[in-house]
């Protein structure tokens, strides 16, 4: 289910309130508006970060695949209903209607008529059900999907043009665990070759605005607008007749196939670049430049399993040692908001009464000698019932932000009698580590969708090896709340449950909430149409166009 996966991300990704914080400037350079109506033609031509393992959507977890697949309300497939980005509201994609009952258990979605497969097989009720019985499948890789689907009694096919999900018990996110349901073809992928592995992954058949024409290994992946795209005829579709994602891994190199010409859209655009080698006036009179946020957070992760980090005392005094405030302006140039919580600040849910903890080494000193950690013996470091205080932080090998995130920490910490090592690790070995929790500390970041649910990191039975909550920190209260959460209808008390949650681990301090990044993005300026949102991933490629003397590609 693709809009409510959380993606744990590279710390080196890093680029750089409520309601009641002033919104930042959306973007750092408005484009012209339009002088004509939008047409069709021409290319957009993408970087993409690392290239996916597969664009099956049930078996995918890694965001690029997401962006060439998804987008925001699909490419290749869809979805039952998806997001509006400008009223946040759930709009009807493949279903046209649904209908929930009094209890809050059961959906009912009555499909479109007409829509059919990119391989014109008809889309039916049938597609859903088998999607979700692959979901359901141990022997398929669907681990991630899974967990959402734990509260399904059964789907049924009331006919060929009718779903029905029944629920175990009400769930706040029931209604978008069932329209949000990925969907893949019956007809292509029931042929008995193994689903995990599926030729399909490489050529996927949905049915979206765009079709699947080419995947060059190593380069790019290439799209093509669908003609008989059911959308159409409600006025929904993409302008573009190509959308291209070319591999870019190297920033640097993403970089200077923009300015070469090689893509029209960057983004994953680091700080430094933005701030240094985009703000020219030749780069601005040929690139239109977005500045926005999406819900996604930095933060160094302590293990409470760790005898140091078992304290909250102990956390909070890390948190004071780390000067984030002067961190976000040197080094990622003002870039990005210091947090004091794991919710998105421009969201209700964030209570943006709570103020970071300020760098405060002092402070951070008696913290550290209330917890009992004290140089006992005189060498300079401190100690408790005779363990040092010494711990290692780990990082992926890519991890460039994480690095000088680590080393500033490092030179804080000495002077207060604490050591810690650094180790780089690659990035296979590294997760694993973090998800078998053999680590002590680390930086990652997580990317969230709109829709709040704590449970997947905060929830002490996500402490497990494999689970969400590597830290295995572990509180009565927070788990009450991620479980009142998913029952709770009001908006009101959600925000409430939500503010309590904020104010614990601004207290408790599991993380070391850090920043939220800008989303950074640079477009070729012969598109119009360009517009950006606060829900992921911040754009809508669907809407984009260029003025028929402009076109590039013919």
């Amino acid at each position: 289910m693709r809009s409510r996966i959380l993606f744990l991300m590279l710390a080196s990704l890093l680029a750089a309130g409520s309601c009641q914080r002033q919104e930042p400037a959306m973007t750092a350079m408005e484009p012209t508006a339009a002088a004509e109506e939008p047409g069709r033609g021409d290319w957009l031509v993408r970087s993409l970060r690392a290239e996916p393992g597969t664009l099956n959507p049930i078996v995918a977890t890694d965001f690029s695949e997401s962006q060439i697949n998804s987008g925001m309300s699909g490419h290749i497939y869809e979805t039952l209903i998806y997001r509006d980005p400008r009223t946040l509201e759930f709009k009807p994609l493949l279903a046209e209607s649904w209908e929930e009952s009094p209890d809050h258990r059961v959906y009912t979605f009555h499909l479109r008529q007409g829509v059919r497969w990119h391989n014109g097989a008809e889309f039916t009720a049938s597609d859903i059900l088998y999607s979700y019985e692959r979901i359901q499948d141990p022997t398929v890789k669907a681990a991630h999907l899974r967990s959402y689907y734990q509260n399904v009694e059964k789907v049924e096919a009331l006919d060929d043009h009718t779903v029905r999900f029944t629920f175990s018990r009400p769930e706040y996110l029931s209604f978008e665990t069932a329209g949000s349901i990925a969907i893949v073809a019956q007809s292509v992928f029931d042929d008995g070759q193994d689903f995990n592995t599926h030729p399909a992954g490489r050529s996927p058949v949905g049915t979206g605005p765009y079709k699947f024409h080419r995947w060059t290994t190593g380069q790019e992946i290439v799209l093509e607008r669908n003609p008989d795209y059911w959308g159409e005829a409600i006025g929904r579709g993409g302008y573009v007749d190509r959308l291209v994602f070319r591999l870019a891994q190297d920033p640097t190199t993403a970089l200077q196939m923009l300015k070469a010409g090689q893509i029209d859209v960057l983004t994953d655009i680091r700080a430094v670049q933005w701030a240094k080698q985009m703000s020219s006036r030749s780069f601005e009179a040929k690139f239109n430049k977005y500045k926005f946020y999406t819900p996604q957070y930095s933060y160094i992760g302590w293990n409470s399993l760790r005898p140091f980090f078992a304290d909250k005392r102990c956390r909070r005094a890390m948190t004071q040692l780390f000067n984030r405030e002067e961190f976000a302006e040197k080094v990622l140039y003002g870039l990005s908001e210091v947090i004091s919580g794991g919710l998105f600040f421009l969201s209700p849910y964030y209570d943006s009464s709570i103020e970071p903890w300020p760098y405060d080494p002092e402070g951070a000193r008696r913290l550290l000698d209330e917890a009992g950690w004290v140089d006992h013996d005189g060498d300079g470091i401190r100690d408790k019932d005779g363990v040092q205080f010494e711990f290692t932080f780990s990082l992926p090998a890519e991890s460039k932000s994480g690095e000088k995130i680590g080393t500033l920490l490092k030179e804080e910490l000495e002077k207060v009698g604490i050591i810690m090592h650094i180790e780089k690790q690659e990035w296979a070995l590294f997760i694993e580590r973090i998800h078998e929790k053999n680590f002590d500390a680390t930086t990652l970041r997580w990317m969230s969708p709109w829709s709040v649910d704590l449970y997947q990191i905060w929830h002490s039975s996500s402490a497990g090896p494999g689970g969400s909550n590597a830290i295995s920190y572990k509180n009565p209260e927070v788990d009450r709340i991620a479980e009142a959460l998913r029952t709770t209808f009001d908006e009101e008390e959600r925000i409430r449950l939500c503010h309590r949650f904020h104010q614990i681990v601004h207290e408790e301090q599991p993380y070391t909430f850090l920043f939220c990044d800008a989303e950074l993005m640079a477009v070729d300026q012969r598109f119009e149409g360009v517009e950006t949102f606060r829900i992921r991933p911040g754009y809508e490629l669907l809407e984009w166009w260029v003025p028929e003397t402009l076109q590039k590609y013919r």
